[in-house]
């Protein structure tokens, strides 16, 4: 009691102030009107005083002054204080200190003459009231109390039975029931009734009991009866009592409890009359119960569900049905009515939802209103509460819907008028509801109604304030969709209706909320609820059954079925099929023409749970090699690409999927992008497409459509704009193509870490091309507008988002074209001139207007010295044009057009068809056709503007600051090769772009180097490309060996389009008789050797890959190799050497790695058709031979003839260049390089092929043993020739030996340019250096005519010197192994720096070695075939070389014919000898001529060291495959002198004619 302190300080000072504060303190006390608590205030501070008094610290006679002055204040005030001295009494009766008993006593005794004492009586305690001398005795006191309780309570004087009183009860009870419509209050009710209890002795509360009996039968006058028993009794326990004994007597089995005592029940507590705690102990059945009940429904449910998911034996069936059946006859007996369930329906029909509430929150969710009657009510109050708001924000345009009458029950909720009212009851009441609004399709439809008007309001709500307020209530509405709408859908039966009215408010979510929604609704809502768990198991019960009869013939009726079902059930329905389809890709057709039937929001859940399995973390996106991408990710993203394009799906959800994962380094998802974009805008990427599709890929869209494209491109219109649309609606379409071009890389650095080779570089091609196929869509369907605004310029994209060169490129190019034509557009608005000229420059002003930024711009992408080499102004014109730019497609856009006159032809000849539809087809093919025409048109001046454009550019191109090898460098490094990888069309134009400019005479620009370091190096480049590069890499190969093989062809085209153009230059040092310095042309001869060293390299690259035995080398060689079919291989040596290579793959990879051994039977076998197509070496450059051989094997050189050009070129294309730059002021410094290369060609190079296979054994021992035996004399004779005199003399003797060189010569007219004091020189270098300084390499030899005298003097002393240094190289004698590794090095050093087509050694040494070979391993038929050939190719020859006299023709022919004689001469003994030496060997070289693999650079030698393997060996054997296929048998020294005799003694136009008579005979 006490909550007020006095302070100390009143005590101690009471007379002067204490006294004073305490009065007027209890004055402001009484002077309160706050309800009641005055009272207690008072009671406090009389309290205080008072236990002061007790205390002792205030005297008596004081606080009893004031208390007397206190009794004035108020009329209660005795009372009050009597009540304080009865608490007093209570303390300091149980408090030892006897002086503080006294002290209370005396105060109560003081006070009496204030205090009445009767009050005293009722409140104190009998021994205070003995001692304070009130009572006499306390214990007769106590007495008289408990006489008077028995008398009052326990004595009976009322009749409480009805047959007691019977007269009274029927008078209560007419009372009670006479009709209530006139004047009759419940007071005058209430009167006659005490009336009656008076008169005839009733029980009150067997009153009460009737009272409430008639108001149950007359339930309707709620109003008269609540008021009769809140005036009769007021006591909420009793009525409770009474209420709760009418509960008990129904809470017997099989019996029901009456409506209208719920509706009684709930009336009383409606208005206050009860309370719900006294009431709900007496209702059955208990919370515990209840709660059980709840649990075993779910377990039964679960069971159901795990019995329709488990596979039943028949035995376990029958069983089942047993169980069920004993079940339900326990149902029979009905358990008692839910009492708690029953006053809660009545509380919702009277509207009162507080009291309802309670009662639903002491049970489990969702448990009441799992019963229909209460879910029923819930929604009658949920009426009543949104119609007015409905009427105004929720009714359709012309609805009137039906009326609500409002309750007639005040305290019942108040309507809602605005979307904030909502809160206040509604929302919880739906939140109770959960799933059971099913219940009430009508409600359903007018929240999500509700939903759609709210949604309005919020997006046109702009106001801060307002905004937070309609924030939150968009998250009431999410909640209310989640535990509301979705989960009572489930439960509502194929209403289609209800889910298009969802999806008209889900639409108006962002679709991360919708997906949230999704989510929720399909791993959560159907575990909540027994019910749910039931309908679950039957969906998929169902969805099983349908998935199993699904069909391509059926699936109109099966499209029904999940149609039906997925209305309900989508989630469910569409997990179990997707994991079907993840299974079973062959289910993906019918699957999708099935889903016809769905509504707009089962569409919007189906691209959800593709979503939701997409990024399933349980399962594993690569298959368990590690190799390729799982299936399932396969099958997922093939149904994506035809469900999104077949139906109106939203694509922002799957296309921020892939963005997000690409974000995230992840880039297995690009197969959905790559598989939606092909199939909504039918762009194939395909390295597979045709060369008449790829021609009709370069012209106009028009052409595209019709040619370059697969069928399925013609309707995918509004696929394609939906995809368009939703790109830029969500920003997406820039990003992307980011993400992806900056993933390229992140493959191969950052995703691939333990990852399987050929599993990145699949992802690397994947990303590649759906990057290309992604900007070809955005390049092909944004507007111009809509693509520059979201395109950045080249220096942002490259520097800021470190996009690749080639994407940047890629994507901005595009944007060039568009502006230019813009630009040109205007321009020619302006200046109104048609003139072709006046439009060309305006073409020009607009073309640099445009690219003079682009051109500052990519000053930053490389650095300063790049631009040394080339300009800017180059960089970029490669960069941003395409093949449409460069070339006019006429034979594609011709055939197109014959298409569609066939077209009409057929038409007009189909007599089924009707007249008005073969006139509209014939219009169509017509208007199509007409379409083309102008196109091609179109494009035709374009290109003409453009190449006019790039006339007036070409002078600035390339600058002579550096040499023409470094500007092909950089030429090859930042343009070529990365944009010849990048796409199909991109690798035909660079091959078209190097023609371009080389047709437009580009000053600097060296076509021929430009052409041999492009076929000369590509093992590097093979060996790291992808497969998808690959192709494009053998295509672009395809494209320039196209050129190459036109030139070769025909010596006209080459002097048409190669003579006399810049590309074609080569400087020649003249060291001839007129001497001086002269530009020359190379002529048509050498130009052929050029193009046969070139197949002579892709062939060795090619067996070196395929020598490697690793898989990416091969497969790429392979794929490289099918693409330049059609070109190569020409000659057939070089054709049969890639046969045997690939022919051993297939061997060895039938069982290991499949793939490859496709590959290599495909190509193999197209390689074999292809071979009618190939032709003798010497046919593929003039190389002229007696006749052709039966075997045609023998007639060629294999790789390792093409070893001579490779060396004899094989200074390093540095050096070369820059010699070449010099050679024109510096006559000496040219001549010193060509001597190097001589030499080297002297060492690297061996006979001119590896005919070798069919050569007769005598030759290749006789070739051994003179190598050996003649080395050192060869050497000297060499260092002596350097002197100018030796020069003069080594030109007679050539003279005078030109005869026994005819045979060689005219096949190689123009090619023997380098003197003999070169070689000499070249000699001298042999022996002081190992390492190769052919870096100074582009020597220009003098004209073919001036020095071709002087070579032929030489021939014989040059044959000498390649057989001994290749005898040295092959001669298997250790002795000898050092200086063949030397040479090994050194050859290595030559090969990897070839470059033919600037150096004399171009013609000298692609010439040189084959004149040793032919003499060495002629052609081995009769002399007179040999003689008349070689009259006919000195026609020939004569017929080619102009500035020949007669004199020296009849001087070669007198020659000629005096070593005919002398061969003839030595035929026997050479027979005989050589019938010896073949004893033992002839098997072996037969098996090894029989073998193609003798061809081929990388056969021989395998035994030796590893270093050689690839490096060393690959040259050595190149150059010397001929001598290896004698068995590599070993020769004695005594073999060797004779050899060396017999050379002494032999000239070399006799040697020559042996060999090949004794091949003839050996064969």
């Amino acid at each position: 009691m006490a909550t007020l302190i006095l302070p100390g300080e009143w005590i101690k000072n009471w007379e002067k102030s204490g006294k004073h504060e305490f009065v007027q303190l209890c004055k402001d006390l009484t002077e309160k009107t706050d309800h009641g608590s005055e009272v207690r205030d008072i009671q406090a501070a009389l309290y205080e005083l008072s236990w002061q008094v007790v205390q002792g610290n205030l005297k008596l006679d004081l606080a009893t002054s004031v208390l007397g002055e206190m009794m004035e204040l108020r009329d209660d005030m005795p009372s009050i204080l009597a009540d304080v001295f009865s608490i007093l009494d209570l303390e300091t009766s149980a408090l030892e200190e006897k002086i503080k008993r006294e002290h209370y006593t005396s105060l109560v005794g003081a006070c009496l003459f204030f205090v009445p004492e009767v009050i005293l009586k009722e409140r104190l305690d009998p021994e205070t009231l003995e001692s304070l001398g009130l009572i006499k005795q306390a214990h007769q006191f106590n007495q008289k109390i408990v006489k008077i309780k028995t008398k009052l309570f326990y004595k009976q004087q009322k009749f409480n039975l009805l047959r007691e009183e019977n007269e009274g009860y029927a008078k209560l009870i007419t009372e009670l029931g006479q009709d209530l419509s006139g004047s009759i209050t419940s007071h005058l009710v209430l009167e006659s009734i005490k009336s009656l209890i008076g008169c005839f002795n009733l029980d009150p509360n067997r009153v009460l009991d009737i009272i409430l009996e008639v108001y149950e039968s007359r339930s309707d006058q709620d109003e008269f009866f609540l008021s009769l028993i809140k005036s009769y009794m007021c006591e909420p326990l009793t009525l409770c009592h009474i209420l709760g004994f009418k509960f008990k007597f129904y809470q017997e089995p099989n019996e029901e409890t009456p409506k209208s005592l719920y509706h009684i029940a709930a009336a009383l507590l409606h208005h206050n009359l009860i309370e719900l705690e006294d009431l709900y102990v007496h209702l059955m059945p208990v919370d515990a119960t209840i709660v059980e009940e709840h649990k075993r429904d779910i377990t039964e449910a679960k069971q159901i569900a795990r019995k329709l998911v488990m596979v039943v034996l028949p035995s376990e069936k029958s069983e089942d049905k047993d169980k069920e059946k004993e079940k339900e006859e326990e149902k029979n007996d009905k358990p008692p009515d839910n009492q708690k369930l029953g006053l809660l329906e009545a509380l919702l029909r009277i509207g009162d939802w507080h009291h309802a509430q309670s009662i639903m929150d002491q049970m489990p969710s969702f448990y009441a209103t799992s019963h229909k009657a209460i879910a029923l009510a819930l929604c009658q109050l949920v009426h009543l509460t949104v119609d007015p708001l409905y009427r105004r924000s929720g009714l359709p345009k012309g609805a009137k819907g039906r009326v609500i009458h409002p309750l007639r029950n005040k305290r019942a909720p108040r309507p809602a008028e605005n979307f904030e009212d909502l809160r206040r009851d509604t929302f919880s009441m739906m939140c109770y509801l959960g799933p059971h609004l099913s219940h009430d399709a009508i409600l359903f439809a007018k929240i999500v109604r509700l939903g759609k008007g709210f949604m309005k309001e919020y997006q046109s709500e702009n106001r801060p304030d307002g905004r937070e307020k309609m924030e939150t209530l968009l998250s009431c509405f999410l909640c209310i969709a989640d535990q509301v709408l979705l989960p009572s859908l489930s439960l509502m039966e194929c209403n289609a209706c209800m889910s298009e009215e969802v999806w008209g408010l889900f639409k108006l979510f962002p679709y991360q909320h919708r997906y949230r929604l999704y989510g929720q609704w399909k791993n959560e809502t159907y575990t909540s609820h027994p019910l749910l768990v039931k309908v679950k198991a039957t969906t998929v019960e169902r969805a099983k059954y349908i998935m199993k009869r699904l069909t391509k013939e059926n699936v109109k009726q099966s499209g029904r079925q999940i149609g039906k079902l997925s209305h309900s059930n989508p989630t469910i329905l569409f997990d179990y099929m997707l994991s079907q389809i993840q299974w079973y890709d062959n289910l993906i057709v019918p699957v999708v023409d099935s889903l016809k039937y769905l509504t707009s929001l089962n569409y919007d859940v189906l691209a959800y749970c593709i979503i939701e399995a997409l990024a399933n973390p349980e399962k594993e996106k690569m298959k368990h090699d590690d190799t390729t991408i799982s299936s399932w990710l396969q099958s997922l993203a093939s149904l994506c690409g035809a469900v999104f394009r077949k139906y109106p799906i939203e694509l922002a959800g799957l296309l921020q999927y892939v963005t997000n994962q690409l974000k995230a380094g992840k880039s297995f998802d690009l197969l959905i992008l790559k598989e939606v974009v092909q199939k909504m805008a039918g762009i194939e990427i395909t390295d597979e497409m045709t060369s008449e599709q790829l021609e009709a890929m370069t012209g106009g869209e028009q052409l595209k459509a019709e040619g370059g494209y697969f069928g399925q491109i013609r309707n995918t219109k509004k696929s394609s704009q939906r995809l368009k649309d939703a790109l830029l609606d969500h920003e997406l379409a820039l990003p992307l193509c980011l993400l992806m071009a900056q993933q390229r890389n992140g493959v191969v650095f950052l995703e691939s870490g333990e990852k399987h080779l050929k599993l990145v570089g699949h992802l690397y091609d994947q990303c590649h091309d759906t990057l290309v196929q992604f900007g070809g869509f955005l390049a092909s369907n944004l507007s111009t507008e809509d693509y520059i605004k979201r395109v950045p310029s080249i220096d942002i994209l490259c520097n800021q988002f470190h996009t690749p060169h080639d994407a940047a490129f890629f994507l901005s190019r595009p944007m060039y074209a568009h502006q230019i034509l813009s630009k040109y557009d205007e321009l020619k608005k302006a200046e109104k001139g048609n003139r072709q000229q006046q439009k060309v420059h305006k073409y020009v002003a607009a073309c640099e207007t445009v690219m003079t930024p682009v051109h500052e711009a990519v000053m930053s992408l490389h650095p300063a010295r790049v631009w040394d080499d080339i300009r800017p102004q180059f960089y970029a014109t490669f960069w941003s044009l395409t093949m449409y730019d460069l070339a006019v497609p006429h034979s594609a856009y011709d055939r197109e057009v014959n298409k569609l006159k066939v077209q009409i032809k057929a038409i007009e000849d189909n007599s089924e068809i009707p007249m008005n539809k073969k006139k509209k087809e014939k219009e169509r093919c017509t208007a199509l056709q007409e379409k083309l025409q102008e196109e091609e048109k179109k494009q035709l001046e374009h290109v003409q503007r453009v190449l006019h454009r790039l006339k007036l550019e070409k002078d600035n191109w390339l600058l002579a600051k550096s040499t023409k090898n470094e500007t092909i460098t950089k030429f090859l490094q930042l343009c070529l090769f990365p944009r010849c990888i990048f796409s199909s069309i991109d690798a035909v134009y660079c091959a078209r772009f190097v023609e371009l400019v080389h047709q437009q005479k580009t000053p600097n620009f060296c076509t021929l180097l430009c052409y041999d370091r492009v076929f000369s190096a590509i093992i590097y480049t093979v060996a790291s490309c992808t497969e998808n590069e690959s192709h494009r890499y053998g295509r672009f190969l395809c494209c320039m060996l196209e050129t190459v093989t036109r030139w070769h062809s025909d010596r006209a085209i080459y002097e048409k389009e190669c003579v006399n153009y810049p590309g074609f230059l080569t400087i020649f040092r003249a060291t001839g008789f007129d001497g001086g310095n002269k530009a020359d042309q190379l002529d048509y001869e050498n130009f052929r050797h050029v193009v046969h060293k070139w197949h002579y390299m892709l062939t060795k690259a090619s067996v070196h890959c395929l020598e490697t035995g690793d898989y990416t080398h091969i497969r790429n060689i392979l794929i490289v190799l099918t693409k330049i079919l059609p070109c190569y291989p020409k000659v057939l040596n070089l054709g049969q050497a890639l046969e045997c290579r690939v022919h051993k793959i297939c061997l060895e990879e039938k069982d290991k790695r499949p793939d490859l051994y496709a590959l290599a039977m495909g190509y193999s076998g197209r390689l074999k058709s292809h071979k009618a197509h190939m032709v003798p070496e010497n046919e593929f450059h003039h190389k002229e031979q007696p006749a052709r051989s039966a075997t045609p094997a023998s007639q060629q050189n294999g790789p390792g003839s093409t070893g001579k050009p490779a060396s004899g070129t094989s200074k390093t294309d540095e050096g070369t260049s820059e010699d070449g730059e010099r050679g024109k002021d510096k006559a000496q410094g040219t001549t010193k390089p060509v001597n190097k290369a001589n030499s080297a060609a002297a060492k690297v190079t061996t006979s001119n092929g590896n005919g070798a296979l069919n050569s007769t054994k005598a030759v290749k021992e006789r070739d051994d043993k003179e190598k050996s035996g003649k080395e050192k004399k060869e050497k000297k004779e060499k260092t002596a020739g350097s002197t100018p005199e030796t020069k003069a003399e080594s030109r007679r003797e050539k003279l005078r030996d030109e005869r026994p060189g005819k045979e060689e010569r005219p096949a190689r007219e123009g090619k023997e340019k380098t003197p003999k004091a070169d070689r000499e020189k070249v000699k001298a270098e042999e022996k002081s250096s190992k390492d190769d300084k052919a870096k100074a390499g582009n020597g220009e030899p003098a004209e073919p005519s001036r020095e071709r005298d002087a070579t032929k003097e030489s021939k014989s002393k040059e044959k000498g010197e390649r057989s001994a240094v290749t005898a040295t190289i092959k001669s298997p004698i250790p002795r000898s192994e050092s200086a063949e590794s030397e040479r090994d090095h050194k050859r290595r050093k030559l090969d990897s720096h070839s470059s033919p087509s600037h150096s004399s050694s171009v013609k000298d040494n692609s010439n040189e070695p084959k004149d040793s070979t032919s003499k060495h391993h002629a052609n081995y038929n009769s002399v007179s075939r040999s003689k008349s050939r070689e009259r006919e190719t000195e026609k020939k020859e004569s017929d080619g070389t102009q500035g020949r006299s007669k004199e020296k023709k009849e001087e070669k022919e007198r020659k000629e014919r005096k070593r005919d004689h002398l061969i003839n001469e030595r035929e026997p003994s050479l027979e005989s000898k050589r019938r010896k030496d073949e004893n033992g060997t002839n098997s072996s070289k037969n098996s090894k001529s029989e073998s193609p693999s003798c061809d081929s650079p990388l056969s021989t030698e395998k035994e030796k060291t590893k270093r050689s393997k690839s490096s060393s060996k690959e040259k050595t054997d190149s150059v010397k495959p001929e001598r290896t296929s004698s068995g590599g048998k070993k020769e004695s020294r005594h073999d060797k002198e004779k050899s060396e005799k017999k050379e002494k003694r032999d000239s070399s136009g006799k040697e020559e004619k042996k060999h090949h008579k004794s091949s003839d005979k050996h064969r």
